[in-house]
């Protein structure tokens, strides 16, 4: 007997109590396993961790039926809250997942209360297992409290014994660690999927962002161009409406004069009219020099001063028969281009005016540093009505006028666009006097935004 089983009794009673012990072990190492199966459940979430562990206590008892449920309160982040199985694993009262695959089933009422029971934390009746001949109860017991319980009934063939204890045991005290577990992980996936599509959702803005900023770089420079283009586009258009009203018309003149002069007429009318085509010649060339002057100030502006600027207008671009004085008052300071470049414009196109305009034989042009501000007057001595330009100017401003009196517009616009207003009143000296006071933008004054002409103080 010991030769071929290698058991050394011979009792008659030994094997079948081997066999017995062999069963018995052969179902807990199936039980084992199917634990552990059913725990490593947890990263695969709380619903599917729940019905691996009650699969794994049906199967392992044979069980007609098979009740885990957790306490109203207890594991909060917990869910399913309950499960119903029965032999042939149908699922019932399972909350979130598959709820009661057989809703109209028949639950035995011993099922049904000791779920009830557990649900209102009526645990202190089994705060220790219970494993009768076909029923087991066994707490579910987290930090020392017991949260839930796990309970079996198994068929007249299925008798339950200690190792099924040992086995419910291992179960109901790994299942609220695994449900806590599964609930914190449950909880840190949320945690990361809304950090995901957070991160998704930021990068998505900062694509549309790069793309805005492409678009915005590319309109900025459609922008500046447009800017730059017009206002080339401005500056051809007030140089040819001045040429169309004053160069044009006196060379269409001088030729009328001459084209008289060919008929049979009294001399000294000949030599009147000759005398009047060489002077309205000699003023369309003024008149051309002035303009190839401003077309051509941007250049000069890097090499000069503005005083120097002022210097070289008055003396240089000027009709013979204008005397013009130049005053230039307190000490020079270096201001913007556009500041520099919009008060020449505008003497510019003051002594334009009053030398094709205002029948003045006498100007005076001022140039003062103040304190807070940079002051230019242009004052004449010819017959020009304030009142009438002021009209003029405001016609102008609503229309293009057929070309005329542009240049208040322009001189009134370069005003505005340092941040003053334009005026035009008597001077002293007998005509107009135009007077334009810029707030110093070179940084040693913080002067006052207005821009005004007017009486020369």
């Amino acid at each position: 007997m010991a030769s071929l089983t290698g058991v050394r009794s011979g009792k008659s009673t030994f094997y079948p109590e081997f066999r017995g012990a062999a069963q018995r072990l052969e179902r807990v190492v199936h039980a084992l396993d199917a634990i552990s199966r059913a725990l490593v459940q947890t990263v695969d979430g709380p619903e599917r961790l729940v019905r691996a562990v009650a699969d794994a206590a049906r199967a392992h008892l044979s069980a007609d039926w098979v009740l885990i449920a957790l306490a109203d309160g207890a594991l909060p982040e917990a869910q399913p809250r309950h499960l119903i199985l029965d032999a042939k694993g149908t699922a019932y009262a399972f909350e979130g997942w598959a709820a009661a695959e057989a809703p109209g089933a028949n639950l035995p009422s011993d099922v049904l209360n000791r779920l009830n029971g557990i649900l209102r934390g009526e645990l202190d009746q089994f705060t220790a297992p219970v494993v009768e001949r076909h029923h087991a109860h066994v707490p579910i017991e987290l930090n020392g409290a017991v949260v839930g319980a796990i309970a079996a009934w198994t068929p007249q063939h299925r008798t339950l014994d200690g190792t099924d204890k040992a086995v419910m045991r291992i179960l109901s005290s790994q299942t609220a660690v695994a449900l806590q577990n599964s609930a914190l992980f449950q909880k840190s996936q949320n945690l990361l999927d809304q950090a995901e599509r957070a991160f998704a959702e930021a990068s998505r803005h900062a694509t549309e962002l790069a793309a805005r900023n492409v678009e915005l770089l590319a309109t900025q420079r459609e922008l500046g161009a447009a800017q730059r283009h017009q206002a080339l586009d401005s500056e051809r258009h007030r140089i040819a409406r001045e040429l169309h009203d004053s160069v044009t018309q006196c060379v269409l003149s001088a030729g009328m004069q001459i084209e008289v002069c060919r008929r049979e007429i009294p001399p000294e009318e000949r030599r009147q009219r000759l005398e009047l085509a060489k002077h309205m010649t000699r003023t369309a060339v003024e008149q051309l020099r002035s303009a190839i002057y401003a077309l051509n100030h941007p250049a000069d502006s890097g090499r000069s001063t503005l005083p120097e600027l002022l210097g070289q207008l008055c003396t240089v671009h000027m009709p013979e028969d204008l005397h013009i004085q130049f005053r230039v008052e307190g000490q020079h300071v270096e201001l913007t281009n556009e500041t520099e470049h919009s008060l020449l414009r505008i003497a510019g196109e003051a002594l334009f005016n009053t030398a094709m305009h205002g029948n003045a034989s006498r100007a005076i042009v001022r140039l003062a540093y103040r304190a807070q501000d940079v002051l230019l007057s242009v004052s004449d001595d010819g017959d020009g009505d304030p009142e009438k330009l002021r009209l003029m100017l405001k016609m102008a401003e609503v229309g293009d006028v057929n070309g005329h009196h542009r240049g208040l517009v322009n001189m009134k616009t370069r005003a505005e666009d340092h941040g003053g207003v334009f005026e035009v009143r008597r001077a002293r000296i007998g005509g107009v006097s135009i007077v334009a006071t810029i707030p110093r933008t070179d940084g040693a004054a913080v002067g006052s935004q207005t821009l005004q002409v007017g009486v020369q103080p």
